[in-house]
């Protein structure tokens, strides 16, 4: 059986350099929702603390969006 989940168990990769390049460039979750919104994802700060935790999935529009608010490459939030 498939199990989508991470080596740690969390069921994103990516959630810890979220939160990293958030708290880098000061911005609160809902700051960081808002954000996200202007560049065209529909996302609240709820998803992104639950990003964060690693408790939420991230499709590949959201990851690119990311890239995009924190002007960093896609690499940098997968690894």
């Amino acid at each position: 059986m498939f199990i989508n989940r991470s080596k740690d168990g969390l069921n994103n990769i990516c959630g810890k350099n979220i939160a990293k390049f958030r708290i880098g460039m000061k911005f609160s979750q809902r700051e960081l929702a808002d954000k996200m919104q202007l560049v065209g994802i529909d996302i609240d700060k709820n998803a992104i603390q639950r990003i964060e935790s690693g408790k939420r999935f991230v499709t590949d529009i959201e990851i690119v969006a990311f890239a995009k608010v924190f002007d960093v490459s896609l690499e940098k939030l997968l690894f």
